[in-house]
């Protein structure tokens, strides 16, 4: 069959004279005049679908939908978008590639060939979530470290070779090289894909991706539209899927002036963040332009990409243009791959960054460069910006302020007091006890490192210190970032107040901070205290970087050798001394403040081509000799070896062909369901998702130990995402996570960790007990439950297992004020329905207490984001009806919940044809 939009396909060639073919967007213009205002961003998906129309699942109707995006029409038209490429890091890819195992296993004994799963574009594998800072502080912290990572992971490790072998486009990147995002910027990203078309003939198309990690958004600093989607989407998409969406708004955002001296990107992207957040942006596209946008370096926009998840947009793309190519250039990309990049965008009319007037914005936001001021952002949320000359007086008031109003409600006089250890450390309240440069934000950023590194310089050369007893660590987003410190002379000053490179990975920003020493952590818990951590990472929620810091602060790479020089966070670097030098003489924060002027003279060793190419090459060649050692089995099929770590998902147990109960969804109708949680507002992934250390005491610890685990191989819940006895152990089990069925404690405040009331019929009161031990009852009696939720539901990293988790537990609704994007979307792909509450309706405002009976009534049919009933029934036997909104949110969606998910909704179709 033609396709349909032949006549738009035209040649274009490069500065070399080779011709290539393209779907040309201004042939389409000349149909669709209005493609010539578009966001850019719209643009480069509009030409997917263009190039992937083929009648069924993109149509001619979605081209001209999206070809005459209106800024402000009401978006009700879904995008059928197939990417070019999917990323994804070790964490949530090790489930996904046990999903893809064990749908080989269903078409095996169903006689299918099991090579039909088969991912269909490329996709690569970052293993960079696994590494954990146990050692630090010495020239020895990051062999060690990797040698515990393989230790632990052994088994995880084998299971991705396996995958190498068994699938033909998968391959991964080992440990050791640096974070996924850092590594997509620098390595997998090629500006432009080619691939023969049905004729025969060589297509150029523009690199798009999906990712299973939140801040793939980072990627959208080179021009590449892409965001983070959760493990369950990114697999549909690999196996043929597109990736469904609502057509978006897009919020122009004008960046003017210049930044002011001493000012950094990361107080940037944290002055965008807070902005933003007030904006509400969640759902949209961001877009960058003018002047400012223009004058900005490549790393500094990445910056600000990578924390879109935190500001709530699906993307902050910024266009290409003549710095994109001048980074290209700096990190090894060929001279044709560069020359292809630069031709194919000026042929597409998409090559650099807008000025004020050129696109139709659904709104504008306007931002001048010289207001922004040296921040932080904290203590429990990226969005909570302080500048810093505001931090003492911030943290000091939120000391004894009452936990509803984001406090650590402790007593006033306790700031002051001293606690010694018992070895011989005396801690206070607000002591930075985590000094870490970590995550893909900054350690990405040559300014902000080789800023770091000077303020180190100056800072040993004054005779700072930081106190032994503090955790120092860097954790760059790449090997490249140790060369270029090192060629620059900084890296030993670094070193020398304990940032040592620790490891290549995320480590602190995902809960991989390793412990403290068990005194602190005594002293800590017997002594309520209110420690802290600083770290230039991206997120920083409730017990995220280590459960005993309550108070955690995101910061720039300089800021975080300042504050742990200085050792607490109620010292104000603006008018106090960061510390006491040689001779007893204080140093204030601006005798050792870099200039940009001696950034900039070291900025030549941070973009060597050679040095790119030649580090990014041993991906194959020289992988290093722990991954060489690493032997996985072979074959088509896995076999699934016993193993704590991978176990075989059950999510296709009693797969049939077709579904058994189409058009009402997974165990709802006409039932009565139990509740288990009423959440409040801002119940994170993190809260949801197992997550950071197992504890002993645990579920999941629990169920370690009956398998004759010891507690020190415990690992993290992250590596042993392949396992779901252990995630679904995990899940909903924080300890700062806060059912509030339970009973006020008698001062008033919230018991916190997993619990919940079961339900015994004829009892008085419900019995406590951990929610996965209740939710094992109410599964083993037929009793589907469903939990409440308040605002902003679901928010932060893109972590299938919060869905998956969900599902496994028995949940089969969450009703809640408002959701978070990526998580509704993964669980309405793990046959879990998403409710809204319309108006000013909330549990609270119903008087829920948790022992009522749920009812949902969908209907005859199934419409995406209809009204539905909810019928209460309480405990008395009094009922109650409210009208909620369905927020399964497109037509696709409605099949996947038929389907009883994505999975198998997937697995249908490939077995099908």
């Amino acid at each position: 069959m033609a396709h349909p939009f032949a006549k738009t396909v035209q040649s274009f060639e490069t500065a070399s004279g080779k011709s290539l073919k393209f779907y040309s967007l201004p042939a389409l213009a000349k149909v669709h005049p209005a493609v010539k205002r578009l966001p850019v961003s719209i643009r480069i998906v509009l030409e997917s679908v263009l190039r992937n129309c083929d009648g069924q699942k993109v149509t001619p109707e979605h081209v001209a939908q999206l070809a005459n995006w209106k800024p402000t029409a009401e978006r009700t038209d879904e995008i059928p978008f197939v990417v070019s490429r999917v990323v994804l890091q070790d964490f949530t890819g090790v489930p996904l590639l046990a999903d893809l195992a064990a749908m080989r296993n269903v078409a095996q004994s169903l006689g299918k060939d099991a090579k039909r799963i088969e991912p269909l574009v490329p996709v690569d594998l970052v293993v960079d979530h696994s590494v954990m800072i146990d050692h630090y502080g010495d020239k020895k912290a990051l062999d060690l470290n990797m040698k515990l990572e393989f230790q632990r992971n052994a088994e995880r490790y084998e299971f991705m070779k396996w995958g190498m072998q068994a699938f033909d486009t998968f391959g991964v990147v080992p440990p050791g090289f640096g974070i996924v995002h850092q590594v997509n910027l620098e390595y997998l990203a090629r500006g432009i894909h080619k691939a023969k078309d049905a004729n025969g003939d060589t297509i150029a198309y523009p690199d798009t991706l999906v990712g299973t990690d939140s801040h793939t958004t980072m990627i959208n600093g080179i021009g590449v539209v892409g965001w983070g989607v959760g493990g369950i989407e990114a697999e549909a998409g690999m196996l043929g899927q597109p990736v469904y969406f609502l057509t978006p708004d897009v919020v122009g955002f004008e960046l003017t002036g210049k930044l002011r001296e001493g000012v950094t990107a990361t107080d940037l992207v944290l002055t965008i963040t807070e902005r933003l957040r007030k904006e509400k942006v969640v759902g949209k596209f961001v877009e960058f332009f003018g002047e400012g946008t223009a004058a900005l370096t490549l790393p500094d926009r990445a910056t600000i990409a990578n924390m879109a998840p935190e500001y709530g947009a699906t993307m902050g793309f910024f266009p290409v243009d003549e710095r994109t190519l001048d980074y290209f250039e700096g990190t090894g990309r060929k001279k044709s791959e560069i020359e292809a990049f630069e031709a194919y965008f000026k042929a597409q009319k998409l090559f650099g960054t807008p000025k004020r007037g050129d696109i139709d914005y659904s709104s504008v936001v306007t931002l001048d460069l010289g207001t922004v001021a040296p921040s932080l952002a904290g203590p429990k949320r990226p969005q909570d910006r302080i500048e810093i000359g505001q931090l003492s007086s911030t943290f000091t008031e939120l000391f004894a302020k009452p936990t509803s109003e984001n406090g650590f409600n402790q007593p006033a006089e306790k700031l002051g007091q001293t606690y010694p250890t018992s070895n011989g450390v005396d801690l206070h309240n607000g002591d930075v006890l985590i000094a870490a440069i970590t995550s893909c934000t900054n350690t990405s950023n040559p300014g902000v490192l080789l800023a770091a590194g000077l303020l180190a310089k100056k800072a040993v050369k004054a005779g700072l210190k930081v106190q032994p007893h503090i955790k120092t660590s860097l954790a760059p987003g790449s090997r490249m970032v140790t060369e270029y410190l090192d060629k620059a002379g900084l890296l030993p000053y670094l070193e020398k107040l304990g940032f040592n490179v620790a490891a290549y990975g995320c480590t602190t920003c995902i809960g991989n901070a390793g412990d403290l020493t068990p005194e602190i952590n005594q002293t800590i818990t017997d002594n309520d205290l209110v420690c802290a951590a600083v770290l230039s990472g991206n997120r920083n929620f409730e017990a995220r970087i280590h459960p005993n810091l309550k108070a955690n602060f995101l910061a720039s790479p300089p800021l975080v050798v300042a504050y742990a020089i200085a050792g607490n966070v109620t010292r104000d670097l603006m008018t106090e001394p960061v510390g006491l030098g040689k001779g007893g003489k204080p140093v204030y924060l601006g005798d050792i403040w870099p200039s940009s002027e001696e950034i900039a003279k070291l900025m030549k060793h941070a973009m060597n081509g050679k040095a790119f190419r030649k580090n990014y090459e041993q991906v194959a060649s020289k992988p290093g000799k722990l991954w060489e050692k690493t032997q996985g089995v072979s074959g088509q099929v896995y076999d699934w070896p016993k193993s704590s770590y991978i176990a075989r998902p059950p999510f296709f147990d009693g797969f049939e062909p077709t579904p058994k109960d189409a058009g009402l969804g997974v165990g709802l109708s006409g039932q009565q369901a139990r509740i288990m949680a009423l959440f409040g507002d801002s119940i994170t992934t993190d809260h949801i998702s197992p997550a950071g250390a197992i504890k002993e005491a645990s579920p999941a610890g629990q169920y370690l130990v009956s398998l004759g685990v010891k507690k020190a191989d415990f690992n993290s819940y992250g590596s042993r995402r392949g396992n779901h006895e252990v995630m679904m152990r995990g899940t909903f089990a924080n300890v700062r996570i806060k059912n509030l069925m339970l009973p006020a404690l008698a001062d008033g405040s919230r018991e916190e960790g997993g619990w919940t009331l079961f339900q015994n019929p004829g009892a008085a009161q419900g019995e406590k007990q951990y929610i996965y031990d209740a939710a094992m009852r109410y599964i083993a009696e037929g009793t589907p439950t469903v939990i409440f939720g308040g605002e902003e539901y679901g928010t932060g990293s893109s972590r299938d297992w919060a869905a998956k988790g969900t599902q496994l537990l028995g949940i089969k609704a969450v009703i809640a004020r408002s959701f978070e994007r990526i998580h509704r979307s993964n669980l309405v792909g793990m046959g879990v329905l998403p409710l809204q509450f319309k108006g000013n309706d909330s549990w609270q405002s119903l008087g829920l207490k948790g022992d009522e009976q749920i009812a949902i009534d969908l209907g005859a049919e199934i419409k995406p984001q209809a009204d539905v009933k909810l019928r209460i029934t309480r405990a008395d036997g009094q009922t109650e009806t409210v009208v909620v909104k369905l927020r399964i949110d497109t037509p696709i969606e409605v099949s996947y919940y038929q389907h009883g998910g994505i999975l198998p909704f997937v697995l249908r179709q490939l077995l099908a044809a």
